[in-house]
């Protein structure tokens, strides 16, 4: 029987180390990351979520996507349930979605898994096949499921020689609470504790470290990007966010702003790599810790 996820046809990609599928018409998404050898999926499975829109029903399904920012309804949930296509590269795989009647954009995203350890490199693609210029940022959102914790890194220091001017910037959500159990704000990590709320939590920053990672399930699994703190950037100035609720959690990365002419194309690379990790709390000091083993800081 050909491998599926809830009824979607999907493919694999392998190596020694990590084990991810991918839909094979629609998407382009990601819907399973795990270590070799086992079936523990980092990713959430939602296949019954979704939301009505003008164009349709769009499914979040879970897993791994690339829209474009800032968000926006009905622009961002354009349905994206068949048409999409996957080619074998060198080492992995590029997915392509059709054209976005409604925006004019195409989605693609290029897979290359390194063969030498539990790493997989993503590059995202957005092009504009319209018929106008339009402005827009890059988003790679990977929903992952609940019970671990989300780490991300603050800047620390100066920016400016005699520190006058500010270092960093935490950027709430309407819904956001700040006393939100789940958050945890502290001078060198922010944390999200991924508990089931139904009250949802959502927070972004300039992340000038290039990473962000979360925690779970004996699984470190840590997302690098090239930061660019000089650019215009989407939701007052963000690069990283993440928003949690009942059902999933997502760490999210966004690039600059980028303004396309028809024809025109902008790219986003995220590196993902996944370690072992079964012995690490999930507590401030055991990511700590962790985290300076891996060199992170």
């Amino acid at each position: 029987m050909a491998p599926s996820f809830h009824g979607l046809r999907t493919r694999s990609l392998s190596n020694e180390w990590l084990y991810l599928e991918y839909l094979e018409e629609a998407g382009p998404r990601i819907v399973h990351l795990s270590l070799a050898g086992t079936d523990a999926n980092l990713m959430v499975e939602v296949p019954d979520l979704g939301m009505s829109t003008p164009y349709g029903k769009f499914n979040l399904y879970g897993g791994h996507r690339l829209w474009h920012a800032p968000e926006d309804m009905p622009r961002s949930y354009v349905p994206d349930d068949e048409g999409c296509s996957a080619e074998p590269i060198p080492d992995g795989v590029q997915l392509s979605g059709p054209v976005e009647g409604p925006t004019g954009i195409k989605k693609s995203i290029q897979l290359q898994m390194d063969p030498h350890r539990a790493a997989v490199t993503l590059t995202h693609r957005l092009e504009n096949c319209g018929l106008w210029s339009v402005k827009l940022a890059p988003w790679a959102l990977t929903q992952l499921r609940l019970g671990g914790v989300a780490v991300f890194p603050q800047t620390q220091g100066k920016l400016d020689g005699p520190g006058l001017l500010p270092n960093r910037n935490l950027v709430l959500w309407p819904y956001t609470r700040l006393a939100d159990p789940r958050l945890s704000l502290n001078d060198d990590l922010c944390l999200i504790h991924a508990d089931p709320d139904a009250h949802p939590v959502k927070i972004g920053y300039l992340n000038r470290a290039g990473w962000a990672a979360y925690l779970s399930g004996g699984v470190f699994f840590v997302k690098r990007w090239k930061p660019e703190p000089e650019a215009e950037h989407v939701d007052f100035g963000c690069n990283c966010e993440s928003y949690c609720n009942d059902r999933f959690i997502e760490v999210e990365t966004i690039g600059p702003f980028a303004p396309l002419a028809p024809g025109q194309s902008v790219t986003h690379v995220e590196e993902w790599e996944l370690h072992r990790a079964e012995s690490v709390p999930h507590t401030l000091t055991g990511i700590r810790e962790l985290i300076g083993q891996l060199g992170l800081i």
